[in-house]
């Protein structure tokens, strides 16, 4: 009976505590707000709070507040004589010449409005230091290529229809090892057209033939024999290419280079991080058009005309009619 007795004292006292606590932060909110919501300036019809001031504060460098003083003190009044009360009298001079109703000025509204709800969307999304290591480690596998790459060769190459010919093109190589030289040679001789106006240049191949330039694949016995020779070594002899012969000229190598998942933990999360942003940006543009996007006027927008010169955007006149004197400066972004 003791015994439960305290048990039903201590199960009050910590639901009195509870209950305490919750009225007190609530208490705490209501005068955070009220703090927050107190003016601390008044410029014309427009108020300057206490919050206002806070988070303009907050979204300072700390570096950059140290130009507007020394204390505490002196940075917040300094900052709000400064920047807030210039802005909001500014403002105020915006709305009396009706500044709002400028082309140019809405554009810059809404532009910066966009941006605002972009940063909204990004704070909301986290950082990249959020993205957790089993993601981290589902994409380092499934690029595995890109961290572990092997020995690399940059290759030029003059292809020639006779080993006859090949072997007079090496000794005329070898007198003048010079890039011009060379260039001139494959020109001359080389009948694979893909190349044979950049020196025969294939890239920096892998033993499989593969190639860094976009759409060049290598032979895999060309490349083989070039990881015979040295750095800027010619092959000594043709090499076979099908019924074509091969004079190869082993540039430099790009040696092979692994990285741990550890190695690159930084850029994956970088990168996935902006893979996120880009697509919950994309998202919310597309729900947001699906709402609220009424009507495009295709008639309108194709009589639009845009100098890509000059960066002028003019309405297309028809035949007969005088074309405007004054153009629209496009807006810039």
């Amino acid at each position: 009976m003791r015994s439960s007795l305290r048990s039903l004292v201590l199960t009050a006292a910590l639901a009195y505590t509870a209950t305490m606590t919750t009225l007190s932060h609530a208490a705490m909110d209501a005068a955070e707000r009220a703090r927050r919501d107190a003016p601390v300036a008044t410029v014309g019809s427009k108020t300057i709070t206490a919050g206002e001031l806070e988070t303009r504060l907050a979204a300072v460098p700390r570096f950059q507040l140290s130009a507007f003083g020394d204390t505490p003190d002196v940075i917040r009044h300094r900052f709000l004589n400064e920047v807030l009360v210039p802005d909001a009298l500014l403002a105020m001079g915006a709305e009396a010449q009706h500044m709002d109703r400028d082309p140019q000025a809405q554009g810059g509204i809404t532009r910066a409005l966009a941006n605002a709800t972009v940063r909204a969307l990004r704070t909301a999304n986290g950082s990249a230091k959020d993205i957790s290591m089993e993601d981290v480690n589902r994409f380092y596998t499934a690029n595995k290529a890109r961290y572990d790459t092997p020995d690399r060769y940059q290759v030029w190459r003059i292809l020639c229809r006779t080993r006859e010919e090949a072997v007079a093109v090496i000794l005329a190589a070898k007198k003048d090892l010079t890039v011009q030289t060379w260039s001139a040679l494959a020109r001359d001789h080389s009948i694979d057209e893909a190349t044979n106006q950049r020196g025969g240049n294939l890239g920096f191949l892998s033993l499989d033939g593969s190639s860094n330039e976009a759409g060049v694949r290598a032979d895999p016995a060309v490349v083989k024999a070039a990881a015979a020779v040295k750095d800027a070594e010619i092959v000594p002899n043709p090499v076979a290419e099908g019924p074509n012969f091969a004079i190869v000229w082993h540039k430099t190598t790009v040696p092979a280079m692994h990285r741990t998942v550890d190695d690159v933990a930084a850029q994956i999360r970088d990168t996935l991080w902006k893979q996120r942003d880009e697509q919950s940006v994309r998202k919310l543009v597309a729900d947001l058009r699906a709402r609220d996007l009424k009507e495009l006027n295709e008639g309108l927008l194709n009589g639009i005309e845009v100098s890509v010169s000059d960066g002028e955007i003019v309405p297309r006149h028809r035949p007969g009619q005088v074309p405007p004197l004054v153009a629209i400066r496009a807006i810039p972004r």
